[in-house]
């Protein structure tokens, strides 16, 4: 289910925080489209935080720490390369007022990202927007075997130990499904959605009220830096094996 298409330049930050509130998030047509439509599905994909499919060659990857995994570090280098075509993605639908609205809302606290570095280099994560004890998930991108399944999975433990109640993944796709994602109507959506924003929900979709759960909840499970290390700006990563730990656990 579509809506009217606004100008680009309409789309401002607490328009889309209300929207979100609502069950209702914009796309563009293609990556230099000027314009965003309004999309409220009539079946919905999300992937309950107690129901995520932990694979045995998921763990071993995840516990091995061939990737350095951490939050919030990189979120303007995730979202761009969300954008960006690759070979089996040739256009995307985030247009750059997408990407400069979430911006905003990222400095603002709202919008958050899980990054997958092998080494120093950026190959996998996500970004999604948070409210309430709900969790959108906007996209995820890969660039090396299994990236982006790393990154669900980290954001999953996040989630758990935050409190969070609710992660929307919009659309079902193979890979969610695989990972535990369902689909429910957009009736019973809508009903969870106002569970986990609670008697918060009319501040939201105002955009005045803040997150009630913690996103950054699960860095007090990294290790503490070096004495002699450099002063970090960021949280240390989180050990693949502590994401592993929390996946299993059973609440």
């Amino acid at each position: 289910m579509t809506r009217p298409t606004p100008r680009s330049a309409d789309l401002d930050p607490d328009l889309v925080l209300r929207a979100y509130a609502m069950g209702v998030f914009p796309m563009a047509e293609h990556r230099d489209e000027d314009s965003v439509f309004w999309v409220e599905p009539r079946q919905r994909a999300i992937l309950p935080l107690d129901g995520f499919h932990l694979s045995r060659s998921l763990r071993k990857t995840i516990t091995s720490d061939r990737f350095r995994i951490t939050a919030d570090a990189a979120f303007d280098q995730v979202i761009a390369l969300c954008a960006q075509a690759a070979p089996d993605r040739p256009d995307t639908w985030i247009n750059p007022a997408i990407e400069k609205v979430f911006g905003e809302l990222h400095r603002r606290g709202f919008a958050h990202s899980v990054e997958v570095w092998d080494g120093d280099r950026l190959v996998g994560g996500l970004y999604g927007l948070a409210l309430g004890r709900a969790f959108f998930g906007e996209s995820m991108v890969s660039r090396a075997r299994d990236a982006s399944k790393v990154a669900i999975a980290a954001l999953v433990a996040r989630l758990r130990v935050g409190g969070f109640e609710l992660l929307d993944c919009q659309f079902m796709t193979e890979h969610l499904a695989s990972l535990g994602a369902v689909e429910v109507p957009r009736e019973t959506y809508l009903s969870m959605l106002s569970d986990a924003l609670g008697e918060g929900a009319a501040g939201l979709a105002s955009g005045a009220a803040g997150v009630t759960a913690d996103f950054g909840a699960l860095d007090d499970f990294a290790a503490p830096p070096e004495p002699l290390a450099p002063a970090l700006t960021t949280s240390p990563p989180v050990s693949g094996k502590v994401i592993a730990q929390l996946l299993t656990q059973t609440s």
